[in-house]
């Protein structure tokens, strides 16, 4: 493994690294190899300029992230034992600790306290590496709006006295990363690049669809998509849209038939809340709540939230049609209970409500009770399937490391293995 490991002294390096596999430390040594070359500092250590061009971040919080992987040092320059310590609790720890990590991550003007600036500055520079992977056209965010959202999701306190502005306790930042999946799994792979364009999926829709009409947006649906699984992530399809199709339930559930798979339903009220539910399984009449524990409840305006099944019950999903009894009420709905959802829009589609709901710890999503739609939307989800796990399983090192490959393609030794 070379003097990097021989040679150390450093208890935390030495307990880090038993975290890994010698194969995998074979795999760090080339990585960090590779950093160093391009830092032009005969192997010794990682650039700063080169480090943040790995993580894909620059700004504040790459800025941090250096500080943080270094133990603060102030020396500019990141070790092998650096980058094994760091991995070691970043990707082997628990998930408290990776968590406070994290935590320590956003105090990116390292004053001891997460205020809301260094929020602002962190969620600036996410969502700017988000849209810097955008594969798709649509119409442009407000870049304030789209950071209002994600800000107005956090409960920021100013009774600390250590805070000159509103801040976040570590517990509030727990709660506050269950609300924002993407943003926790963003910021808790930093270490691991990928391509971020992978957690936004594809929105297809038809091309004589004006894209101002259209609610979902890229970063509403990199806000939704980090509560699915990779291999929903791919594309999204749009299904059913009320202002080419009007506001017909009819037309809905004919339009979404032949898909069956999960669906995102997405609503905008007339007040000018966004908001709706993932439904894993299909839109078919039924007589009582079914479903399972996939579906979420979510938020998109003017705050952006998830909120996941909490087990208090099993009322997840909901479709009546053509029902005369009063205690089955006709349209869509998630959980609570009949005639008092989480979120329902009645047969007519012209009305509906929400209710604080047991079933995914939910608020009501909307300013009133009372909701009128003006916009409803309906997306597919498409599933991709493995194409070959055999060949997966048969690749290279650098394929089986994707951090790894990432780097050395950047150096133009990728193809040296192939």
């Amino acid at each position: 493994m070379g003097n990097s490991q021989a040679n150390s002294t450093n208890p935390r390096f030495d307990l880090a690294k038993r975290a890994f596999t010698e194969r995998k430390l074979e795999d760090l040594k080339s990585l960090f190899d590779s950093l160093a070359a391009q830092s032009q500092s005969n192997g010794k250590y990682v650039s700063p300029s080169v480090f943040k061009a790995y993580i894909g971040v620059e700004g504040p919080l790459g800025d941090r992230m250096f500080d943080l992987v270094t133990q603060k040092r102030k020396d500019q320059k990141l070790t092998f034992e650096d980058l094994v310590i760091a991995k070691g609790t970043y990707e082997k720890g628990t998930n408290a600790d990776i968590e406070e990590f994290i935590y320590q991550l956003l105090d990116v003007f390292d004053d001891g306290v997460v205020g809301r600036s260094d929020l602002e500055a962190v969620l600036t520079a996410v969502l700017r590496n988000i849209s810097s992977h955008e594969n798709h056209q649509s119409e442009p965010s407000s870049d304030r709006e789209v950071l209002d959202i994600f800000l107005n999701a956090a409960n920021l306190t100013t009774d600390d006295t250590k805070c000159a502005e509103s801040c976040m306790s570590l517990e509030e930042f727990r709660s506050w990363c269950a609300r924002l999946p993407s943003v926790r799994k963003f910021l808790g792979t930093l270490l691991s690049p990928r391509d971020s364009g992978s957690e936004v999926p594809m929105l297809v829709y038809p091309e004589n669809i004006d894209p101002a009409v259209i609610l979902l947006r890229k970063e509403y649906a990199w806000h939704i998509g980090g509560a699915l699984p990779q291999d929903e992530l791919h594309e999204w399809r749009l299904l059913y849209h009320s202002t080419v199709h009007g506001l017909s339930f009819s037309t809905f559930l004919g339009n979404i038939s032949n898909d069956k798979g999960p669906t995102l339903l997405v609503i905008k009220d007339k007040e000018g809340y966004i908001y709706g539910g993932y439904a894993s399984q299909p839109w078919e009449k039924h007589a009582d709540f079914y479903g399972d524990m996939k579906s979420f409840l979510f938020q998109l305006y003017p705050k952006a939230s998830v909120y996941r099944p909490t087990g208090a019950n099993s009322n997840l999903q909901w479709c009546a049609i053509h029902f005369s009894s009063e205690s089955i009420p006709n349209g869509i709905g998630f959980g609570g209970r009949a005639h008092h959802f989480g979120l329902f829009i009645s047969a007519n589609f012209d009305q509906g409500h929400t209710f604080t709901c047991t079933t995914f710890g939910s608020p009501s999503l909307s300013k009133t009770h009372q909701i009128y739609p003006e916009v409803i939307e309906c997306w597919g989800v498409a599933i991709k399937r493995a194409q070959d796990n055999q060949d997966r399983l048969q690749g290279t090192v650098l394929e089986r490391f994707k951090e790894d490959r990432h780097m050395l393609n950047m150096v133009g030794l990728a193809n040296s293995s192939e």
